[in-house]
């Protein structure tokens, strides 16, 4: 089965093949607790960083502009990492902390105008993944082919839309699917848009911790811990901004 998240479907890939080359070695292999350490670890890193943006970064006419950029970067990373299936910690760490710059501000810009979004967002976005992570080790949901299917056909219009939709609003100004403005008012389709984006990101979760489990259980090598982490941040972030998004407008 295929994860809907490229980067851990990058490791389900290539992971596989590098298991059975170095299975006869002394290869030590990655573990559950490998996963959540790192997971953690950038987790740390992206809010220590985001933290530090939101305090420290002034509020400037060229603001907007640094934020389109860091989003770009922040896309060609994960591109990068993902299709190379990249394992070293050191550019991982580096989205973590390009992350944190992003959200950081972008965040504070969304406080100011909405107090207290920010804590409900977070807290939106940890409270899904706990439970999608309950009802995974409780097998409430499976990870089978039908819903591998949905998930990802899903995750790939989202991200088809998103780009169309991000391109006809630098060029026309208007919003469409989504609006990227923190005031305004909201149609109902930039409202449906978002509750997709949030229930198939939810979902993504599930294919996201079989494939996890199904690469401990083959024994692949632990420097792979790092990449299932990545895709388990990337994973957070999408939910976190699906989240913070769908709270403004209905607070608007």
């Amino acid at each position: 089965m295929r994860s809907n998240n490229p980067v851990l479907n990058r490791l389900d890939e290539t992971g596989r093949v590098e298991a059975r080359v170095l299975g006869a070695r002394d290869v030590e292999p990655m573990t559950v607790d490998d996963v959540v350490l790192r997971t953690v670890g950038l987790l740390l890193v992206t809010g220590v960083v985001a933290a530090v943006s939101w305090a420290v970064i002034p509020d400037a006419d060229w603001l907007a502009a640094a934020l389109a950029g860091s989003a770009l970067a922040s896309i060609a990373l994960v591109l990068v990492i993902s299709l190379k299936a990249i394992t070293n910690p050191v550019p991982i760490v580096g989205y973590a902390v390009l992350q944190g710059l992003l959200l950081g501000v972008a965040s504070r810009t969304f406080e100011q105008v909405y107090p207290g979004i920010v804590v409900q967002a977070v807290a939106g976005t940890f409270g899904v993944f706990l439970g999608m992570a309950a009802l995974y080790r409780a097998r409430v949901i499976r990870a089978t082919p039908r819903l591998a299917r949905l998930v990802i056909g899903t995750l790939l219009g989202i991200a088809v839309l998103s780009v169309i939709n991000l391109v006809s609003y630098l060029i026309s100004g208007r919003p469409g699917l989504a609006v990227y403005s923190v005031s305004g008012q909201v149609g109902w389709l930039p409202y449906a848009f978002s509750v997709v984006a949030i229930i198939a990101g939810a979902f993504s979760f599930i294919l996201d911790f079989d494939l996890v489990e199904r690469s401990v259980r083959d024994g692949r090598p632990r420097r792979y811990a790092w990449l299932s982490a990545f895709g388990l941040l990337t994973g957070l972030v999408f939910l976190y901004w699906q989240l913070l998004r769908l709270i403004s407008y209905l607070r608007r």
